[in-house]
């Protein structure tokens, strides 16, 4: 579910959900960086809780969008990247942007009530917990859905993400904290009629053979190679992971 092996034009092609979102981060960061008025349009966007009891209540839904600083864009992406494309494809494109955005949204209403109202925030990560609440209530209730190597990874992921939301310098703990419990309360019913994402990759590799292929091809040492590479990239993809989520808990949402 995590091992990240698809190329750059397959990557696109199987998740064009979390493509766009990742896109649309990027794009506005930098162009936020280059306009003249990207400053203010980066101050009308990010989350202020005066703001919003005032009547400005996009600020729920922008700071989403937004972010602090280059490696906290680049840690926000490189989680989404590497663990939401088996939530994309189990859910669907239409229950995957629904729950993404939930659970950031409302993150954001956590952060509203909790935290004072002169309190600002940008950042992703309240969405992106929201996931991790997905894959937790899978680790715990839906082992169906999830193979034992794929919850043997997330998990300690996930621990590692919430001891680091209480370690690490200027985080939203609410927004980490509430979207990750936001997405485990919503998963039973998003997760209804999903079918486990190796059993539907099983099925694209058969299909691919059986349309794409005019002729068999064999190759005697081709189990040979992939086998002696199979570990060593799962180990490096985890490592990555790992890296990233401990920059995501120690800049600013």
């Amino acid at each position: 579910m995590f091992h990240r092996n698809e190329t750059f034009s397959s990557y696109i092609r199987n998740y064009p959900v979390i493509t766009a979102i990742i896109a649309t981060n990027v794009i506005i960061y930098f162009l936020f960086l280059i306009i003249p008025y990207g400053g203010w349009l980066h101050y009308s966007g990010m989350g202020w809780n005066a703001a919003i009891f005032a009547g400005e209540y996009w600020r729920l839904v922008t700071p989403i969008f937004l972010h602090g600083g280059l490696f906290h864009l680049f840690s926000n992406m490189f989680a989404l990247l590497i663990f939401a494309p088996a939530l994309e494809v189990m859910l669907g494109k239409r229950k995957f942007i629904t729950i993404y955005l939930l659970s950031g949204v409302l993150a954001n209403v956590a952060t509203l009530f909790l935290e004072s109202p002169s309190y600002t925030h940008v950042g992703a990560s309240g969405s992106i917990f929201g996931l991790f609440g997905v894959f937790l209530f899978m680790y715990l209730y839906r082992k169906d859905l999830m193979d034992s190597q794929s919850g043997q990874t997330i998990f300690p992921i996930i621990v590692i993400s919430v001891i680091m939301t209480f370690v690490g310098a200027h985080i939203n703990i609410f927004a980490h904290l509430f979207g990750l419990l936001f997405g485990f309360l919503l998963a039973p019913s998003f997760l209804r009629g999903a079918r486990p994402f190796y059993s539907q990759q099983a099925t694209s590799r058969v299909r691919r053979a059986y349309f794409d292929d005019d002729e068999v091809q064999f190759d005697p040492e081709r189990w040979k190679r992939a086998n002696s590479n199979r570990k060593l990239k799962k180990v490096l993809w985890v490592l990555a992971a790992i890296i990233a989520i401990i920059l995501l808990g120690t800049i600013q949402l």
